[in-house]
């Protein structure tokens, strides 16, 4: 076996190694035989909710055991190919065999990866809200920029994206926008991107084409589902309701039926204003419950808690990523160091290997502290 193709099976083993911990291999088949003897319970759908998250939990034990089993059957089968071709000296069955493995390689750790989000909320869906900083016009447009780039990797990811509000610029852009992003982990994959993002480029706004540095911020807060209960005091929020100044065409609404939440203990306002009055009422409680379970997060993660306390004004010294268009093309993550020059890809929606490398370093960070706290 060639040294890149042993390479390539010491990655797979690698990954494998990894699924397994996670899912705790050694009692997996024992959970899903509870499980299943609870499905199997004639009772079960007395309680409706409580039967739909055993049915979900169960299928996701499902799918990560049949993964693993998968992964660890083609990587067997494709070495054994292999060792097959050698003994009969078939160069085209060893070449199939390898590129396979190097197929492998990259479902094995797209699964890796997923296998990290284990998150709390991890699997539930997302709010994700963008703001423009101060600059302008310039800064309106980054963010339209950063919202036509999130809808494109949702758009990959197979997800479903609903724009719950937005407040066009005064000449372009716009300067903010609100997206309920629906698909398994829409929050664990996400939630890396909450910060600010600055944009170094030439203006198209600017007579005299010099660069501007802009920043907008992005944040992002899970779904709150029926198996987390978060109550809201009636007496702690104030309800609003207003025309929305949107970008024209269908979505300008003719009455008052844009809906702003101000939950006045921790300051939090959310706003809804693409559908009727009630229906805003209802979509701006759900984004508040979300910040507010968001808060309780927070407090559970030093780390993300000082992300948050020190958010500020979008403006130097706190963006995440920079994006640089001129002089030369190059996106770079500030915390992971993690970068390339493909500017068009990134902004047409190629984030996923920026959340993988900070993914990475959250887990790392969080196995560091549990070790320390051993």
């Amino acid at each position: 076996m060639r040294a890149e193709t042993q390479n390539i099976v010491a990655d797979i083993e690698k990954s494998l190694e990894l699924l397994a911990q996670r899912l705790d291999w050694e009692t997996a088949e024992f959970r899903l035989e509870e499980f299943n003897a609870r499905v199997e319970d004639p009772n079960l759908w007395d309680d409706a909710d409580a039967a739909q998250a055993l049915m979900r939990d169960r299928q996701m034990l499902v799918d990560a055991i049949d993964t693993y089993k998968s992964i660890k059957q083609d990587l067997s089968d494709n070495m054994e190919l292999i060792e097959l071709g050698e003994m009969e000296e078939d160069a085209e069955v060893i070449s199939d065999a390898e590129a396979a493995l190097k197929a492998l390689k990259e479902k094995a750790a797209e699964k890796e990866l997923e296998a990290l989000l284990d998150g709390e909320a991890d699997s539930n869906d997302t709010f994700l809200e963008i703001n423009a900083g101060a600059g302008g016009t310039e800064s309106c447009d980054w963010a339209s920029m950063l919202a036509r780039m999130y809808v494109r990797w949702a758009e990959k990811k197979g997800y479903k994206v609903e724009l719950q509000s937005e407040s066009a610029g005064e000449e372009a852009g716009i300067k903010s926008a609100a997206y309920k992003i629906s698909g398994h982990n829409a929050y664990g994959w996400l939630k890396s991107e909450s910060g600010v993002h600055r944009l170094v480029r030439i203006s198209p706004y600017d007579s005299a084409a010099k660069r501007h540095t802009s920043f907008s911020s992005v944040w992002v807060y899970p779904v709150v589902d029926d198996n987390i209960e978060i109550d809201v005091n009636p007496s702690d929020i104030r309800i609003d309701t207003y025309r929305s100044s949107g970008a024209g065409g269908q979505h300008v609404n003719t009455t008052d039926s844009a809906v702003r939440i101000t939950h006045e203990p921790t300051g939090i306002v959310v706003t809804s204003s693409e559908k009727s009055q009630h229906q805003n009422r209802d979509i701006a409680m759900k984004a508040l419950k979300s910040r507010l379970y968001q808060l309780e997060l927070d407090r559970r993660n030093a780390d993300i808690n000082a992300a948050h306390e020190a958010k500020g004004d979008a403006g130097w010294g706190n963006q995440i990523r920079s994006y640089v268009l001129q002089p030369y093309q190059m996106v770079k993550d500030l915390r992971t160091s993690h970068e390339t020059s493909d500017t068009k890809g990134v902004l047409d929606g190629d984030l996923d290997g920026f959340m993988a490398a900070t993914l990475a370093l959250n887990v790392a960070g969080k196995s560091r502290s549990e070790a320390q706290g051993d």
